[in-house]
C-alpha cells in the first residue's frame, strides 16, 4: 500500500515530468527550421537508364569549387538542400571512368522551392 506521503511524492514527480515535457515541446517549436530550397535530380547513362553511384557536384554559379558532393542512388536520383533565396547553381555529374564527358546543368533558385534537373551522360 502507498502512504499519503509516498502518493504526494509520486504526484510531485509526475507534475515535474509533465512540465519538463511541455517545456521541451515549446523549445522545439521555437527552433523552427530555416527555409531551404531543394535541388532534386536524376542521372541517366548513355543508354537512357538511371545511373547508380555517379558522383554529383553542386556549386554556386559565382564560385569555382563545388560546395556539395553526393552520389546518385539506385534509381539514379539525388537531392541536395541549398539556402533559400535567389541564386544560380551549376550541377554536374562525373562518372567514375571519366571516359564519357561529364553532364552539366544550370539551376536557378528563386525562393524556398524544389527544382528538378536531369543529367544525361554521353555514350
Amino acid at each position: 500500500m502507498t502512504t499519503p506521503e509516498r502518493r504526494g511524492q509520486q504526484l510531485v514527480l509526475l507534475t515535474l515530468a509533465l512540465l519538463a515535457a511541455a517545456a521541451a515541446a515549446m523549445a522545439s517549436e521555437k527552433r523552427a527550421e530555416k527555409p531551404y530550397a531543394l535541388i532534386f535530380g536524376t542521372v541517366y547513362s548513355g543508354d537512357y537508364r538511371p545511373a547508380y553511384g555517379v558522383r554529383v557536384k553542386i556549386r554556386r554559379a559565382d564560385q569555382k569549387k563545388a560546395h556539395w558532393e553526393l552520389y546518385s542512388d539506385h534509381q539514379g536520383e539525388f537531392a541536395q538542400r541549398v539556402p533559400a533565396g535567389a541564386a544560380d547553381y551549376i550541377v554536374w555529374a562525373e562518372p567514375e571512368d571519366k571516359h564519357p564527358p561529364k553532364a552539366e546543368a544550370k539551376v536557378h533558385i528563386e525562393n524556398d522551392e524544389r527544382v528538378d534537373v536531369s543529367l544525361h551522360l554521353s555514350k
